[in-house]
C-alpha cells in the first residue's frame, strides 16, 4: 500500500488541502477560505486530523516567503500585503500540530514541481511555470532543481515598458505600481476596464493589452533563463484566445533573435497551460511532501 501524503496550496483567497499519492490517487479535498491565519491554518490542521497517518505535508504558499533552512524564520510567509499574514509560521503551526516533516515552497514553484513530475514538464531541466490571476508569481527550474537563491523568483514584480499614452493606468501593485503584476493580474484588469477580466468578451482590446504585456515578460524570461518549455496557468489564462495571442506577440518580439526551432516552429508546444489543470498546485504541494519524506 503506498504511502499518503498531504498537500496545502495556500492561495490568498483559499486554501485547498488534499491527501494522496499523485494525480490518480487523490482522496479528499477541501477549499477552505483564507480569513486569519488562526482561523484559517486551524481548519487546514482539523481537516488532516480527520484523515489518520499522513507520511509527510508539503505547502506551496503564496509569499514572500523564508525558504532558507537555517533561517530562524524558514517555512513564515513573510512581508506580504495580505492583510494579518505578514510573517506567519506557516509551516511551523502545521508541522507542530500534526507531528510531520514539512515540505515547503512558494506556490509556482510547488506547481512547477507537480507539473515536472506528473505533468507538461516531464523529462525537462529547465522550465517556468507562470501563474497568472489574482496575482502573478513564477517558479523555475534550472539544472533539474527549483530556483531559490537570496529568497526565491519574484517574476510577477519585474518592470515592463509602459506606454502611458497607450494605457494611463497607473498599476495596482501597492510596492511598484506598474510592474507586470501591478499591469496584468485580474484585478489590474478589473479596475482598467471597470469589470471583471472573465465578463470581458474575447473581442475586447483588453485582451489585446494583457497578451502584450505577457509577451513582454516572457520575452524577459526566455533571454535570461532559456527555459525549454514555458507553461502559463492562473485565471486569467483561462481565455481561449489568449495563448495564441501571446504566442505570437512573443515570436514578434524575439524576431528571431533566440532562433530555437520551438520558439520559430513550435511554439504551440512551447508556450503551453498546464497539463495538470486547476490542480496543479495541490499536486505540486503533495509533490513537496514526497520529496520531504524521501529526504528524511
Amino acid at each position: 500500500m503506498c504511502a499518503l501524503y498531504g498537500g496545502i496550496e495556500a492561495g490568498g483567497t483559499k486554501f485547498v488541502c488534499a491527501i494522496g499519492s499523485g494525480p490518480h490517487d487523490l482522496r479528499d479535498i477541501k477549499r477552505i477560505p483564507t480569513t486569519t491565519p488562526s482561523e484559517t491554518i486551524g481548519q487546514v490542521i482539523e481537516f488532516f486530523k480527520g484523515h489518520g497517518t499522513i507520511a509527510a505535508v508539503g505547502i506551496a504558499a503564496f509569499g514572500p516567503v523564508d525558504l532558507d533552512t537555517k533561517s530562524p524564520t524558514f517555512g513564515y510567509i513573510t512581508s506580504t500585503p495580505k492583510p494579518g499574514w505578514a510573517f506567519t509560521d506557516l509551516a511551523g503551526l502545521v508541522g507542530r500540530a500534526l507531528k510531520v516533516h514539512v515540505g515547503f515552497d512558494t506556490d509556482v514553484n510547488g506547481a512547477a514541481l507537480g507539473e515536472h513530475r506528473w505533468g507538461a514538464a516531464q523529462d525537462l531541466n529547465d522550465f517556468i511555470y507562470l501563474t497568472i490571476g489574482t496575482g502573478i508569481g513564477g517558479g523555475a527550474m534550472v539544472n533539474g532543481k527549483l530556483a531559490h537563491g537570496l529568497i526565491h523568483p519574484e517574476m510577477g514584480h519585474i518592470r515592463l515598458p509602459h506606454d502611458l499614452q497607450a494605457d494611463p493606468y497607473k498599476g495596482h501593485c501597492p510596492f511598484h505600481g506598474d510592474c507586470f503584476e501591478g499591469l496584468a493580474n485580474g484585478p489590474a484588469m478589473q479596475e482598467r476596464w471597470g469589470q471583471p477580466a472573465e465578463t470581458l468578451p474575447a473581442d475586447h482590446p483588453a485582451w489585446a493589452l494583457e497578451a502584450r504585456y505577457i509577451a513582454f515578460a516572457l520575452q524577459n524570461y526566455i533571454c535570461t533563463l532559456s527555459p525549454q518549455k514555458l507553461i502559463l496557468g492562473g485565471g486569467v489564462m483561462e481565455q481561449p484566445q489568449l495563448f495564441g495571442m501571446v504566442r505570437q506577440n512573443v515570436q514578434q518580439m524575439l524576431n528571431e533573435y533566440v532562433s530555437a526551432k520551438q520558439i520559430l516552429k513550435d511554439i504551440d508546444n512551447y508556450i503551453v497551460p498546464p497539463k495538470l489543470g486547476k490542480q496543479a498546485g495541490v499536486l505540486g504541494a503533495i509533490a513537496l511532501a514526497i520529496h520531504a519524506h524521501r529526504t528524511i
